[in-house]
């Protein structure tokens, strides 16, 4: 076979999985409407997503167009050629532009000030916590619901981490819904320095410029801003970007955050395999690496125990929680497939392309590795051999956030809402798209930006 017949061919597979995931979606979206209309309780008006269907445009419109516009154009050959610093800089400063006027498309009442204040949220808590250590040792008698002094639903449905973030916003004098929006914002848009740093620091810095326009330009961005899960997004992309560091400072620092992330979400123990990776990957020795890491995380649980939150006690009383709710309802038959949509919604539809052509660049390494090796050299070596070259971060990390995801829809515990619950996974599936062909990134790049301007002018979305 030719180069160009190759090309051409794999051209057309991107176009077949493009049209798999459109169907995905079209079936989500038809399937959920005929549920509801039948009053199966998927608690979500526009399922696959936790939305309400209502056409608008606002303030951010403009400015939404203006930020595509100017990253579709310019942003991948401009990502090329720039300084690193500047590159990063840019990066965060465009990031926070767009999530922000994607967020104005539904006006600032609506889109940042208020996101954060609903009864089911963060902010409804933190009045009521008059002392931190209190809080902290009765934390897991208010998780089950129906109970007098029960938290709010998103605040039971999380470790005290997650709380504390927004009270000790308010600590320092940033409360309410305005300062806490923001940092959401600020926070969650960081991803696009850390996941590019962390590419870098593995030895793979073409593959960090090549995608950082595409997490500048995530659909996914809405629920990054004024959600906690934008901050959530932050701290675990910092943490894995620390442990690919060579200071043991940074990698004791990067185990503190990644330790502190258990402490915003269950679901984080998810992030083990991918911290795992990043270990391996960096440069110097495992084993010490590991140690150090090892210690900022233990770390962490020690003083939340040492606090009187018990960890796996807080878990299974969430699960008890989350089945008091929605979720007893929410139909898994249902969800296990449409949460895929809506991750596509998120994160854009060229994750599939990418993941396909990522599984291809792992074939292809362990292909080409020498078939025979050395005279004599045994099998099993040279599968390792093999196996090491398809080991790089560019095929390592999407493919392990995906391992993640899938693990977590399986479980039963993700039904619905996962277009912000797996945002801190999703930025590590785009790490793919360094396989896309540079002629087609623009095009691809092109569609991320048309996905998350036709969901916010299409949708009111709620974090």
């Amino acid at each position: 076979m030719t180069p160009e017949s190759a090309t051409r061919r794999s051209g057309r597979a991107d176009l077949i999985v493009l049209g798999v995931e459109l169907a995905l979606i079209a079936a989500a979206v038809v399937v959920g409407v005929v549920l509801n209309r039948r009053g199966v309780g998927l608690y979500a008006e526009t399922a696959p997503l936790y939305a309400f269907w209502r056409p608008h445009v606002g303030w951010g419109t403009p400015l939404a167009v203006a930020v595509a516009v100017v990253v579709v154009g310019w942003g991948v050959r401009w990502a090329r050629t720039a300084s690193w610093g500047r590159l990063l800089g840019v990066g965060y400063l465009v990031a926070v532009a767009w999530i922000l006027s994607l967020a104005l498309i539904d006006g600032w009442t609506a889109g940042v000030t208020e996101r954060l204040t609903n009864q089911a949220e963060y902010l409804h808590e933190v009045h009521r916590i008059t002392s931190i250590p209190v809080m902290l040792a009765g934390f897991s008698d208010r998780i089950i619901d129906f109970q007098p002094g029960s938290w709010s639903t998103h605040t039971a449905g999380h470790p005290p981490g997650a709380l504390l973030v927004f009270v000790w916003l308010d600590r320092i004098g940033l409360g309410g819904g305005t300062a806490a929006g923001l940092a959401c914002i600020l926070i969650g848009a960081t991803m696009v320095v850390s996941v590019p740093a962390t590419l870098r620091r593995l030895g793979a810095e073409d593959a960090a410029r090549t995608v950082l326009p595409f997490l500048v330009l995530l659909p996914g961005a809405v629920w990054i801003g004024s959600s906690g899960d934008g901050v959530f997004t932050g701290v675990v992309a910092a943490g894995l970007a620390l442990l690919a560091a060579r200071h043991p400072a940074a990698l004791l620092t990067g185990g503190l955050l990644l330790g502190f992330a258990l402490y915003l979400s269950y679901g984080f123990v998810l992030v083990g395999p991918l911290a795992l990776a990043v270990l391996v990957m960096r440069p110097g020795r495992f084993l010490p690496a590991l140690l150090i890491a090892g210690t900022g995380v233990v770390a962490v649980v020690v003083a939340f125990t040492a606090a009187g939150f018990w960890w796996w006690e807080g878990y299974q009383l969430v699960v008890e929680r989350y089945y008091q709710g929605w979720a007893a309802e929410r139909p898994y038959s249902y969800w296990v497939w449409a949460n895929l949509a809506a991750m596509l919604l998120s994160a854009g539809l060229v994750v599939g392309p990418a993941l396909r052509r990522t599984i291809g660049a792992a074939r292809q390494a362990v292909r080409r590795a020498d078939p025979t090796g050395a005279a004599g050299e045994p099998r099993g070596r040279r599968l390792r051999t093999g196996l090491r070259a398809a080991a790089r971060p560019t095929v390592v990390l999407p493919l392990t956030a995906a391992a993640a995801i899938l693990a977590a829809d399986l479980s039963g515990l993700s039904k619905a809402e996962v277009e912000r619950i797996w945002l801190p996974f999703v930025v590590w599936l785009l790490v793919a798209t360094a396989h896309l062909p540079a002629g087609t990134r623009r095009w691809w790049l092109a569609g991320q930006a048309a996905t998350a301007l036709a969901v916010n002018h299409l949708l009111l979305t709620f974090s």
